[in-house]
């Protein structure tokens, strides 16, 4: 499989938040690195193109825009 990536995501998993719009929805954060990371949630109903990343254990609050979404997993690069 072709890498694609700009930098390299390392494996993890750790709980996080999708907040948009005075909302927000739980997620997984199953990899990540210094421009994107990996999500899986229940469904990827209702989630906007554009949101803020929340990973409370790690004091990550960062913008995000999906890049790709399959199933249960969304892909997002992080917004400066």
């Amino acid at each position: 499989m072709d890498e694609h990536r700009t930098t390299p995501r390392r494996r993890l998993l750790k709980t996080g938040k999708m907040s948009f719009g005075g909302g927000a929805i739980d997620c997984t954060v199953r990899n990540l690195s210094e421009t994107g990371a990996a999500l899986e949630v229940s469904s990827p109903v209702g989630i906007p193109e554009h949101f803020t990343l929340v990973i409370e254990v790690n004091h990550i609050h960062v913008p995000c825009r999906v890049v790709w979404r399959k199933e249960t997993r969304i892909g997002v690069h992080f917004e400066s």
